[in-house]
């Protein structure tokens, strides 16, 4: 549960304080930022970043709740398709709060609040990419790497693993010497 927040209501009463919630979480997610003061802005964040997140689901539930909240189809859609997506690799922090000064008029402190619609790291993402296009381009033989590495050990291996070593070779031998038995039977 969410911790309750401190101080007047943003409207005359809750019922108001929730229709004002849903218009700017409404014109935020047409728009992808609005100006307005720095309370409802703070107050709006957690409300939107709800509703990101039920987005992010996708499902009939989902889309339902949001509905409940937001009463215009075209938003919800674009919220759903357009926005969800974009924010399916972030796992919070769907906005940011940007103080701008204060407004002429009344003097009332002022910020934009916008949604973050950049990847979650642009190098992780770079990242990514180059790691699938060197799988693609060319998958590494798994015995070389190990064949390298058996002819790379240092003495002090090599000399506790003769006696492995001759053991070795004496399974080998018997397996190397029935997979040509195998061979000239096929001819």
């Amino acid at each position: 549960m969410p911790t309750p927040t401190k101080g007047p209501r943003l409207g005359g009463g809750p019922a108001h304080e929730r229709l004002m919630l849903a218009n700017l979480s409404a014109a935020l997610f047409e728009h992808k930022r609005i100006t307005t003061t720095v309370t409802k802005a703070k107050r709006l964040r957690p409300f939107a970043e709800r509703l990101i997140t039920f987005a992010k689901r996708g499902d009939l539930s989902s889309r339902r709740r949001v509905l409940a909240v937001i009463s215009n189809k075209g938003i919800v859609h674009e919220l759903f398709t357009d926005i969800a997506p974009v924010m399916s690799n972030r796992d919070g922090g769907y906005t940011r709060i940007t103080k701008i000064g204060n407004r002429k008029g009344d003097n009332a402190p002022m910020a934009v609040i916008e949604l973050v619609l950049e990847p979650v790291s642009p190098k992780q993402a770079v990242v990514n990419e180059a790691e699938k296009a060197t799988a693609k381009a060319a998958p590494a033989p798994v015995e070389e790497e190990t064949a390298s590495a058996e002819s790379a050990e240092s003495p002090e291996s090599a000399q506790s693993g003769d006696s492995a070593e001759s053991a070795d070779s004496a399974e080998s031998a018997p397996s190397a010497e029935s997979a040509e038995e195998a061979t000239e039977e096929k001819k």
